[in-house]
């Protein structure tokens, strides 16, 4: 998988090359792992509802079509577009939203931080008040409950077009996250968003993001 740093780059153009490589990428063509940053968007997934975007102000609203409903991207996220063929790398599409989710569980657990899973609301959440804390979540969270106590640290939306994936995942690292106040973030009112820096970790975006790209090429190679 070949990495590649966009630097912040605007949504709009870089969805559309995704999408412009995964139409005519053939079975030869490298897998490829985009990393950047996006200037202040929200974005609505194809399950999108109009009323979890509460108030937007001056930032755009762009629909897409990646699954979910609505996130916030910003300066001091670090996203990560996987363009992988599944079929070549053996994987089924719920194989490959958890490796995302455990590329994450790993990078936060280099810097000490415990991540979790929640039944049926892909992403990554922290406990608020022991983020660092390694027992597991008790009992089961259905994506019906209450969020009292986490907080969502990375979110995850993806495109699978011919066995062929794009769109990815973003982790929240050093950033404004007032943004999230004027949204349901992925769909759920009173869903508290986080960042490393809010949990107490000075951690460098791009430290991150090359632990993030490590762990994604180890765990999205053929065969593993």
């Amino acid at each position: 998988m070949q990495v590649q740093w966009l630097g912040q780059a605007p949504y709009l153009p870089t969805v559309a090359a995704m999408q412009a490589y995964t139409e005519r990428r053939g079975p030869t063509d490298p897998d490829l792992l985009w990393l950047c940053e996006h200037p202040p968007v929200f974005t609505q997934g194809q399950a999108g509802r109009p009323e979890h975007v509460l108030d937007p102000g001056d930032i755009p609203v762009v629909a897409t079509n990646r699954g979910g409903q609505v996130t916030y991207h910003g300066p001091g996220q670090v996203v990560a577009y996987p363009l992988l063929d599944l079929k070549r790398a053996g994987l089924y599409v719920k194989t490959y939203v958890h490796r995302l989710e455990e590329a994450v569980l790993r990078t936060l657990a280099d810097w000490g931080v415990t991540g979790h899973r929640v039944a049926g609301a892909p992403g990554v959440y922290v406990r608020l008040d022991a983020p660092f804390d390694h027992a597991a979540l008790h009992g089961p969270r259905p994506a019906s409950a209450a969020w009292t106590g986490l907080g969502k640290i990375a979110a995850l939306g993806i495109k699978v077009h011919r066995h062929c994936t794009y769109h990815g995942l973003a982790l929240n690292v050093a950033m404004d996250l007032s943004p999230f106040g004027r949204i349901n973030p992925c769909g759920y009112a009173g869903l508290t968003t986080v960042d490393l820096a809010t949990i107490g970790v000075a951690a460098d975006p791009a430290a991150v993001r090359a632990a993030l790209a490590h762990h994604l090429q180890h765990l999205l190679a053929p065969g593993r």
